[in-house]
């Protein structure tokens, strides 16, 4: 698939992705800014500034003024925040791309951050941390991990912050920390779709004008730390959540194509060997997975699953088996030839949506050295062997990297640690 990356002289790096069998275009705008690059007194100020963006600006000044635009010519948009990075993306029918680049931009360069919305917003935020919170399925992979990179590192904090720093943060603290990280050095303009052949000069009448800056600040570079290996967190539940896996790989780690394809064998899809072990021959769990959450500089894998209490050390036992039978036993050539099969599918089906597509673009123009293609990244995981996947598996589970995390109505978190240990 052909791309071009320019920069513009403001030093703001664009690529445009032309997909020609469609009628939408997204613009999707890139901030190298997450909860990772935060410290303890503003955790939680990079999702606040996300909100903050769709709050008004200069030329538009209420939230209804940029959703009515939008809305009018049936546009999707949205933002992001993650712990490495912020995204900013509007999808519409080709004809209105001036309409979403201007947007966009105008939006990450004039927002009002007015104090009226801002303590508005605080209300917001404080009720979206309640819901994660209170909801054990959403809260369980923030509590995992906590307990697979720690509390000494931000990468273990919560991207959306503590209610207490979101109902006290300062504006002025909020602006400061966003002009360090929103300029031209450290963001990234991706337009995937249906492109004019003008879509640089365009592309540069909407930001040519953000601000460049000599430095940004870098994020806390990870360093591990010895912990206990279990968080637990007491609630009184009928179907317990878990969550058990490692500190995986980066985003560019030479790795992450035959991790993949390893998850897809252990949780990946309703074929997999866990789905198949854990809920259909023992109808242990209802829904039981795995994934793979690469970062810059490390990663974490997980395999999920919400079980009925009673049932909980069956359940694990059978997943550490199953771990322990990918590190003893070479995957067979169809199950091997099936997974990669599946990742290829599923990125051919992603990389016919412009919206997917600029993200794939824009996570790789901000953490690899070189973009690499959706093709590119296919020939990889056609050349993942059995032997890589078995290598992944044994340099990853082992007793002493075995991370787990438990939300249910438990006591004693060490009650685990002799099922971790015989991995």
């Amino acid at each position: 698939m052909n791309y071009t990356h320019t920069t513009l002289p403001n030093g703001l790096r664009v690529v445009n992705v032309p997909l020609h069998d469609t009628r939408a275009v997204t613009v999707f705008v890139f901030a190298k800014v997450g909860s990772r690059h935060e410290t303890r007194a503003i955790n939680g100020a990079s999702h606040f500034i996300e909100h903050l963006m769709f709050k008004g600006t200069k030329k538009r000044p209420s939230t209804l003024d940029l959703s009515k635009l939008l809305d009018g010519v049936g546009a999707n948009y949205n933002a992001f925040t993650s712990k490495d990075w912020t995204g900013y993306f509007v999808k519409a029918d080709a004809s209105h791309l001036g309409l979403a680049l201007d947007v966009v931009s105008d939006m990450l360069q004039h927002s009002l951050f007015d104090p009226k919305e801002i303590e508005r917003e605080r209300g917001v935020i404080v009720e979206e941390i309640k819901m994660y919170d209170e909801n054990p399925v959403m809260a369980i992979e923030n509590l995992f991990e906590s307990i697979v990179f720690g509390k000494h590192h931000p990468l273990g904090w919560d991207i959306a912050g503590p209610a207490k720093v979101i109902t006290s943060v300062s504006r002025q603290s909020l602006i400061s920390y966003r002009d360090r990280y929103y300029h031209a050095g450290n963001m990234l303009v991706v337009v995937a779709g249906r492109l004019p052949s003008d879509i640089n000069r365009r592309v540069e009448k909407f930001f040519g004008r953000l601000p460049r800056r000599s430095r940004t600040p870098l994020a806390k570079p990870y360093t591990a730390k010895d912990a206990f290996p279990i968080a637990l967190l007491k609630k009184d539940l009928e179907q317990v959540q878990v969550g058990l896996g490692v500190r995986s790989y980066s985003y560019t780690d030479r790795r992450i194509a035959a991790l993949n394809v390893l998850s897809v064998i252990l949780g990946g899809n309703m074929s997999s060997r866990l789905f198949i072990q854990v809920r259909e021959r023992r109808g242990l769990a209802y829904s039981v997975s795995s994934s793979s959450n690469p970062y810059e500089d490390t990663g974490a894998f997980m395999i999920h699953a919400g079980l009925e209490k009673s049932r909980l050390d069956e359940a694990l036992k059978v997943i550490v088996a199953e771990l322990k039978r990918l590190k003893k036993t070479r995957v067979a050539g169809p199950e091997l030839a099936r997974a990669k099969e599946f990742l290829r599918g599923k990125m051919i089906l992603n990389i016919e949506d412009s919206e997917n597509l600029a993200s794939w673009y824009g996570r790789q123009g901000l953490f690899a050295k070189k973009i690499e293609t959706p093709d590119q990244a296919m020939a990889k995981i056609a050349a993942v062997t059995a032997a890589d996947v078995q290598r992944v598996a044994k340099h990853l589970f082992r007793p002493s990297m075995m991370r787990l995390a438990v939300i249910g109505p438990f006591e004693d978190r060490r009650h685990w640690l002799p099922i971790l240990k015989q991995v």
